[in-house]
């Protein structure tokens, strides 16, 4: 297999983009719910009011934005890789992977990678300075067609393995949020050959029934598991990708309002506190539409629960950063998984698309974890 890396860039044609219009000015939306509220889902005031926005959506400064950072692709085990590789001026800078989220993208980092790579222009130090990769998972965006199924997490981890051995770096760090913090835990566990470790957002701990488990627990922890099982109230979605991610699939590939309406993690399941901006949601659904990746990326909720692996505790370096509106880490149980936790902060802002929401809080934790 050719280990070649080839420029890329994106550029989607003005048909594709005068379809999408097309699409949305013949929109039938489904009629509201009583009250309309965000209790059964994705409301119809929401998606009249973001079809409206998307309408007259600048796509092409999206494009120009990514453009902006020299894009590549390449072939691991089989499959295309597309990412970006911005290296920074000072060449001793740490080579950082940026692992992105589910419904994210490389969209999650494009606030991020300026103050990683340059820190000094954004009030940091030459000593603060990332060379950063940013790739797309199989599945998401330019990192398709998916050639064959059984891709995981752990999966993934050994392919951006590959792709940084590739780049020529003999050791390098990662950050993730959700999919990208599974990822970043696979590595942990992995800890191949120079790995400096592994920054996330979450480290999905559950309660393993053992009522010892509990014995510590004050009304901070309480609270952790009542957010949990909030989010298990209302992320129908999980269920749905990890079982008939195709049926989902037909929908999300023939309809932007299908795409936005389930991309409702991104306004925090309607409860108030998500800080992502309505042109981000947008230019996030484009980018899934415009690839028609939402039921490849879904597949992955289908292949995490058919893999068979066995729990196991990982043993590499890993800091945790929290966000007061995300998932609620919690360090017992945690610990319990992973017995190198060297770092742990909590920000009292912020939810699950934190690179997008407090990109500057998300650029601090790195710097003092990696320093």
């Amino acid at each position: 297999m050719s280990e070649q890396i080839t420029p890329f860039a994106i550029h989607v044609s003005q048909a594709e983009l005068d379809d999408l219009q097309a699409r949305l000015a013949r929109t039938r939306f489904a009629p509201a719910v009583p009250g309309d509220s965000w209790d059964y889902g994705t409301p119809e005031s929401y998606l009249r009011d973001m079809v409206e926005r998307w309408q007259s959506f600048d796509w092409r400064a999206v494009e120009e934005r990514v453009n902006a950072f020299p894009g590549f692709v390449t072939d691991i085990d089989g499959q295309r890789i597309h990412f970006l590789h911005v290296r920074s001026k000072h060449e001793d800078a740490t080579p950082l992977i940026l692992a992105h989220t589910y419904p994210g993208s490389i969209l999650d980092f494009l606030d991020v990678i300026g103050p990683l790579v340059d820190p000094e222009a954004h009030g940091g130090k030459a000593e603060d300075a990332f060379h950063v990769v940013v790739p797309s998972m199989p599945g998401f965006g330019w990192s398709t067609p998916v050639v064959e199924t059984g891709w995981t997490m752990k999966r993934v981890a050994e392919a951006y393995d590959v792709l940084m051995r590739r780049l020529g770096y003999a050791s390098y760090g990662i950050h993730g949020s959700d999919g990208g913090a599974m990822i970043g835990r696979e590595l942990a566990v992995l800890q191949p050959e120079g790995f400096l470790g592994a920054h996330v957002l979450h480290l999905f701990s559950f309660p393993s029934g053992d009522p010892s488990e509990f014995e510590g627990f004050g009304p901070k922890e309480y609270a952790a598991l009542e957010h949990m099982q909030w989010f298990q109230s209302v992320g129908g979605y999980n269920s749905m990708n990890g079982t008939r991610p195709q049926t989902v699939a037909a929908g999300l590939a023939d309809s932007p309002v299908a795409v936005l309406a389930y991309s409702e993690l991104f306004e925090n399941f309607g409860n108030g506190t998500s800080l992502v901006r309505p042109e981000q949601v947008l230019a996030q659904a484009t980018f899934y539409w415009l690839t028609n990746t939402y039921g490849s990326a879904a597949r992955y909720h289908f292949e995490e629960q058919r893999s068979g692996a066995e729990p196991v505790v990982s043993q590499g370096r890993i800091g945790v950063a929290v966000f007061k509106d995300d998932f609620q880490t919690i360090r017992s149980l945690a610990e319990r998984d992973n017995a190198n936790i060297q770092h742990w902060s909590e920000f009292p802002r912020g939810g699950h698309f934190a690179a997008m929401e407090v990109p500057e809080d998300v650029v601090s934790d790195l710097r003092v974890f990696f320093a």
